[in-house]
């Protein structure tokens, strides 16, 4: 246990000194706003492009790790479009639950954790994450609002292709897609390049925890408790443990090989709390504050949720 507390701690210590300071007013608002362009902007773009670039690309798009991960992430949303459903949301409080329950925060929480749990395959697991989330499961989440706004002044075609637009103009998806270019073509990458590809990836660990701590200083901490506690349950429990049982599924009936240490991912992957822009996503619809609340929530009880599986799963 004390291994395992080992690879939280660093964890929850940069997310509390984060919050501290802005709590105490040695960074500002504005300050974390900028740390987290950073993050996203250039860090996790260099990381990406790093972890790519320098594989072949059938190592790293593993199907072990992808249909698993995929599947689990559909089947969370039916779920949770359910249970939803019968609590009587309505349809936007219902998306916006749905995605607080369905994209996990592997950028700036996830990586951290798997950097130190599972060195040697944390950058194939941030980019195979990123694919499939920022591809399929985010894109879907943003269409059920899109559909509970019912907003007709605007067709839907529109709408869709700039949704793609925003996806594939992301930094994170142009370093996927140039790794992948450049993976595939093999193209000799100079030394001075990767090295400074590398310098920003290095960067996006501690960064990333520093931003998160921070914004949960401002956040607002008024809003639907009923919806927060159901996405937080949704998001904590509920998601790992259907990637869990889909990943059981792929091995009981011998179609996929899943390493353990694979399995360990998968399921720790589904186990973070929301994504970093959940918020801001929720706020467009006017309902940020149980995506606050949630997002609150799910970050500091993750703290035992997440020990809890690595015990389990390592």
């Amino acid at each position: 246990m004390v291994a395992i507390l080992g690879i939280t701690f660093p964890i929850y210590a940069a997310l509390g000194l984060g919050y501290l300071f802005v709590w105490n007013g040695i960074f500002e608002s504005r300050d974390i706003k900028s740390l987290g362009a950073f993050v996203f902007n250039m860090a996790l773009p260099g990381l990406i492009f790093t972890t790519i670039a320098k594989r072949d690309p059938l190592e790293v798009f593993q199907a072990a790790y992808v249909l698993p991960y995929l599947v689990g992430g559909l089947l969370n949303i039916a779920v949770a479009w359910v249970l939803f459903s019968l609590r009587g949301f309505d349809p936007m409080r219902r998306a916006v639950g749905i995605m607080g329950s369905t994209c996990p925060n592997n950028g700036f929480v996830g990586y951290p954790v798997m950097l130190l749990a599972f060195p040697e395959i944390a950058g194939v697991v941030l980019t195979l994450n990123f694919v499939v989330e920022t591809l399929i499961l985010i894109p879907i989440c943003l269409m059920l609002m899109e559909a509970a706004e019912g907003d007709k002044s605007s067709p839907l075609g529109p709408r869709l292709r700039r949704m793609v637009w925003n996806v594939v103009k992301m930094p994170t998806m142009m370093a996927l897609i140039a790794g992948l270019l450049v993976a595939a073509l093999h193209v000799p990458i100079p030394a001075p390049f990767l090295r400074f590809t590398e310098m920003f990836a290095l960067s996006a660990g501690a960064v990333s925890l520093i931003v998160i701590g921070g914004s949960l200083a401002g956040l607002p901490l008024r809003g639907n408790k009923s919806l927060a506690a159901q996405a937080t349950l949704g998001k904590l429990v509920i998601h790992p443990a259907i990637v869990g049982l889909v990943a059981a599924g792929f091995m009981a009936t011998g179609l996929l090989d899943i390493a353990p240490e694979i399995r360990a991912a998968l399921i720790l992957s589904a186990a973070m709390p929301m994504f970093a822009t959940y918020t801001i996503f929720a706020q467009a619809k006017g309902h940020e504050g149980a995506a606050s609340l949630a997002s609150l929530a799910a970050t500091v009880l993750a703290y035992f949720t997440l020990n809890g599986l690595l015990w389990l799963l390592t």
